[in-house]
């Protein structure tokens, strides 16, 4: 049986995006102390947009331990990474040009492929590499950030995707009929579960039909989906995001 997640909410963005970043610090203070590393997997979208502007900043700029950071993406709409809908190009203006974070341990999804596919199983390869897998073996990050759709999608996973089925690949080329850009790269469910701890953003009163679904119904959306096997899950939220929860 699933494990309920934690629940953090907070009285808005700001604080939100306060508490986040300080748990993100946290959290790879902890893994270098106790690896040498930390792996962490960056996702698009408003609410971690707050939380990457926060890391940029002091104190957080100064704390976190930059130099033994390894940073990934959770999932990338097929542009040029410097499209103005890349997930990469909005971590990189608000988070990563402002940190000294070495350039060889920055990952970004080669969203850019001809084919897609083709994105997916190069990605496949770099976190194996990165990771140093043996062949068959699940990448475990120390940390991944996700966000949540109004449809409860999470990362590039959908609503009735058949990639919510994938049990083998890490990465996957998704289809998105209903989104704006409907190719998609995205990390799979084996590898969100696999992850030592799983941290959702969630903002915003338009969110509290979604959250309501997950969280207080359990419904089988994508983001209901994630449950770590051997880690920690926690939803951040805001107040607003909350409305609709029972007390």
């Amino acid at each position: 049986m699933d494990l309920a997640p934690e629940v953090v909410v907070l009285a808005d963005t700001a604080a939100l995006a306060d508490r986040a970043a300080q748990a993100i610090v946290d959290t790879a203070a902890e893994a270098v102390a106790t690896r040498g590393r930390f792996l962490l997997a960056l996702a698009g979208g408003d609410t971690p947009r707050r939380t990457y502007a926060r890391l940029a900043a002091s104190p957080q700029r100064e704390t976190m331990p930059w130099a033994s950071t390894f940073v990934f993406f959770g999932d990338e709409r097929c542009v040029p990474l410097d499209h103005a809908d890349s997930n990469f190009r909005m971590a990189r203006e608000t988070l990563l040009d402002h940190v000294p974070l070495p350039p060889e341990q920055l990952f970004p999804m080669r969203s850019d492929a001809a084919d897609p596919e083709t994105g997916a199983v190069e990605y496949g390869r770099t976190l194996a590499r990165a990771f140093g897998l043996k062949r068959g073996e699940t990448p475990r990050f120390d940390l991944v950030l996700l966000g949540m759709g109004l449809d409860g999608h999470t990362a590039s996973l959908f609503p009735g995707s058949p990639v919510l089925k994938e049990i083998f690949r890490p990465v996957a080329a998704v289809h998105a009929a209903a989104a704006a850009i409907p190719q998609r790269l995205t990390l799979t469910l084996p590898v969100l579960n696999a992850a030592a701890y799983v941290l959702f953003l969630v903002a915003g009163s338009e969110k509290a039909k979604a959250v309501k679904s997950v969280l207080g119904e359990r419904a089988l959306l994508p983001a209901g989906m994630v449950q770590p096997t051997q880690g920690r899950l926690v939803w951040m939220l805001d107040r607003a995001a909350t409305a609709m929860l029972r007390r």
